[in-house]
């Protein structure tokens, strides 16, 4: 087995600099980089490595969220979440129970679908941890830029001619929420237009219970801004059954991307999560966070982008 000191043989230089090659690659000229692993076919023992620096080479992907398997929102966010983790020879346990989240060993956690009551428990975590998802309390996070994908929604509703542009949110009490909001009130007013929100449940029913109570009280040329592909599919559903045309008079736009906005018919005009990407992201920043001893990582949002279908003129 070819080891760390045959490689700086090989290339005359030290252990040390061999080390850095391999850890901070940016940190070392082109020149030192590689050959002498190339040639040795040298590959560093990552179960070696933990054990210097008394880790696990584990991290737990805690969700508080019941996982959907039809929908696969969190799907795309696991599988680049692993391959962020794959990169640097990590790999994950999946916890769905957030009072077991210290069981076993673990060098951090990602945190998922978490809400305000929790931060109580979070502050009492002894490892790194980031979050999936806006907070106000300074925790680490990745998130969509939740404000900017409802004022791109909104913006674009106005610019399709819909003169009156409802929004239908999300009953929840949450800094994603707040922000999604945000950017649709935000757009209404600078165009000096009253805002008018309606709150549901994250499920298909609940919004379409909404349009079936008031459908009488939507004018044509009305666009619904919907802060789920789930509540925009309720909305469509129940719009369809009331007659309406879509999308010459009434329009809808989701939020997410992932997948029902393609299974609606018609397909869902929507603003697009990177959520694979986010995945990564929140890898590499748990990772730099537990390498660097729990070191603030800051914020990080990501740009949605909206996708043209036929749910919108």
């Amino acid at each position: 087995m070819v080891t760390l000191s045959d490689v700086a043989k090989q290339a005359n230089v030290s252990k040390m600099t061999v080390s850095r090659v391999i850890n901070h690659p940016e940190q070392v000229t082109e020149e030192l980089r590689g050959p002498a692993m190339v040639e040795l076919d040298y590959h560093p023992n990552s179960v070696a490595q933990a054990l210097v620096n008394n880790r696990t080479n584990v991290v737990k992907f805690v969700t508080l969220e019941d996982i959907d398997t039809t929908e696969p929102y969190y799907m795309n966010l696991l599988f680049g979440f692993a391959r962020g983790l794959t990169k640097k020879q990590y790999a994950f346990q999946l916890v769905t129970d957030l009072n077991r989240i210290e069981e076993g060993r673990a060098d951090g956690y990602l945190i998922t679908g978490s809400r305000t009551h929790n931060y109580e428990l979070f502050d009492k975590l002894k490892k790194p941890f980031v979050l999936f998802g806006e907070n106000h309390r300074g925790y680490d996070f990745v998130d969509t830029d939740n404000q900017l994908g409802e004022k791109t929604a909104t913006e674009y509703a106005l610019s399709r001619l819909y003169k009156q542009i409802i929004f239908i949110g999300l009953d929840v009490k949450e800094p994603f929420e707040y922000s999604r909001e945000a950017g649709y009130i935000n757009t209404l007013q600078k165009n000096q237009l009253i805002p008018k929100i309606y709150r549901v449940d994250n499920h298909s029913h609940a919004a379409q219970k909404v349009i079936q109570d008031h459908f009488r009280e939507f004018k044509k040329d009305t666009c619904f801004i919907c802060a789920s592909d789930r509540i925009a599919i309720g909305v469509v559903r129940e719009l369809e059954y009331q007659g309406a045309k879509i999308p010459e008079d009434f329009g809808v736009i989701g939020f997410d991307g992932v997948f029902l906005d393609q299974v609606s018919n018609p397909k869902l005009t929507t603003i697009k999560q990177p959520i694979f990407k986010m995945g990564e992201l929140l890898a590499s920043m748990l990772l730099q966070k537990i390498a660097q001893s729990g070191s603030p990582q800051g914020e990080l949002l990501l740009e949605p982008k909206l996708i043209r279908r036929e749910s919108t003129r």
